[in-house]
């Protein structure tokens, strides 16, 4: 029976969950607030995991992005005393504004389609 499920992405999904609970209950930048975390890429060598991230407040994305990364250092510290693995992984925050994107898209089409019902 093969394997669907790899290293990277169990120790991804471990990064994430110790993330989420780190940023909420350590991290006392006051520029990151509440903070999703979406997704997190792991190597394949486990150098780097990229944090893909959502905020509640759109518009201070920039300060919340300058935030974690300021704190990557802290953070991952912080995962290394959590999760054993021989090197733990650099941290890279990137926002992810995909559901924003998703959401004005369905606007959109909503309005459409009410445009068009109308005219019918």
């Amino acid at each position: 029976m093969p394997y669907d499920y790899s290293r990277t992405d169990r120790i991804a999904e471990q990064i994430k969950r110790e993330l989420a609970l780190l940023i909420r209950n350590e991290l006392k930048d006051p520029r990151v607030g509440m903070v999703s975390i979406l997704d997190v890429v792991v190597t394949k060598d486990l150098n780097q995991a990229k944090v893909y991230f959502d905020t509640i407040q759109q518009d201070q994305h920039d300060e919340c992005l300058k935030g974690l990364n300021r704190a990557a250092g802290f953070l991952r510290g912080a995962l290394s005393r959590t999760i054993q693995l021989r090197n733990t992984p650099s941290l890279i925050f990137i926002y992810d504004d995909t559901e924003q994107k998703a959401n004005d898209l369905s606007v959109l089409i909503d309005k459409a389609v009410q445009s068009d019902q109308k005219d019918g």
